[in-house]
């Protein structure tokens, strides 16, 4: 039988609005059930606190929960190609920072490249770094320091989440700039480097404000500078490097990833989820005590920042002749 052209318009118009209600249904279907956001350091580091953070309000706002997993090793490149090798359906997210940024010149031998393998997903925030020194070190200020580095050439110990971590270039920026000869000792982590800079086996960590703050707040570790051009809310009283070394700059980010080819359903409604847990006032006072900015955006913006820091932090390690393999 022949159906009429009304019919058959009518038929077609049927269709589409199908399509059209049942992408939204999938869409919200996600996600069904618990989320990996796999996080490249161990426990008690400046992206092991923030993601714990994001993932709690995730949970919250998605109904499902979000587990932390922490697969530390190789300057978090053992996390990253976990993500990269996982199935991109949304159920295993990779935490971000400026070290995958790193990483990318500093390894030359990587099976991966985050920005071929990767999807952003979203920023969460920029952190300052601090140089912190145990206080057994006999200065109170970053020209204080740089004398008494000057009169004491390699005999004072750096130490590092590890050979290309954002300390370890931080310091390595610090170096140049100041024109300083400190030892440096890498860690397997930011947290075993502040362990032995609290016992005094090292005098000097550069780190992130969130994993560093509640050992300076109190008085544990002797601040010096944060390593932004300007001063911190959280710590107001620490003066900014730039203050003494213009142009100094060393931020981190942190932000969400996922495997190459995971739906854009998924990663828009991951987007949405934490630029509206970034807008509430309790996330956004818990980062602010840590020492972050909030930075909401689309995965667009997150990408672009992913290259930046690619760039910048490629300059780094140049000069620092560090290499990792």
């Amino acid at each position: 039988m022949r159906l009429r052209r009304r019919e058959v318009l009518r038929l077609a118009t049927g269709a589409t609005a199908f399509g059209l209600a049942a992408r939204p249904a999938w869409a919200q279907a996600y996600p069904a059930r618990p989320v990996r956001v796999i996080v490249g350091f161990p426990p008690g580091g400046s992206a092991d606190i923030v993601t714990r953070l994001v993932a709690q309000a995730l949970g919250e706002r998605l109904g499902q929960s979000f587990i932390v997993d922490n697969r530390a090793g190789a300057g978090s490149n053992i996390g990253t190609e976990a993500v990269v090798r996982a199935s991109p359906d949304g159920y295993t997210l990779l935490s971000v920072t400026s070290a995958n940024a790193i990483n990318t010149t500093l390894y030359r031998t990587l099976s991966f490249d985050i920005m071929r393998d990767l999807v952003p997903v979203a920023s969460i925030d920029v952190v300052p770094q601090v140089m912190d020194v145990n206080p057994s070190v006999p200065v109170r200020t970053i020209p204080e320091f740089v004398a008494h580095a000057k009169a004491n050439p390699g005999k004072l110990i750096m130490g590092s989440g590890g050979v290309g971590s954002s300390p370890h270039m931080a310091g390595e920026l610090f170096k140049l700039m100041a024109g300083v000869d400190m030892l440096h000792v890498p860690y397997r982590g930011v947290a075993p480097a502040t362990a032995d800079l609290l016992a005094g086996q090292i005098q000097v960590l550069f780190d992130t404000v969130p994993a560093a703050i509640g050992n300076i707040r109190a008085g544990r570790v002797r601040a010096l500078a944060v390593t932004t051009s300007t001063r911190s809310d959280a710590l107001p009283d620490v003066p900014a490097m730039a203050e003494f070394l213009p142009g100094y700059e060393a931020s981190s980010f942190h932000g969400i990833a996922a495997p190459k080819g995971t739906p854009a359903e998924i990663v828009d409604t991951l987007n949405r989820a934490i630029n509206a847990a970034l807008a509430q006032p309790k996330l956004r006072a818990q980062l602010a005590d840590l020492g972050g900015t909030v930075l909401p955006g689309t995965p667009a913006d997150f990408g672009r920042l992913m290259a930046e820091d690619i760039a910048r932090w490629g300059r780094v390690v140049a000069f620092s002749g560090a290499k990792a393999e």
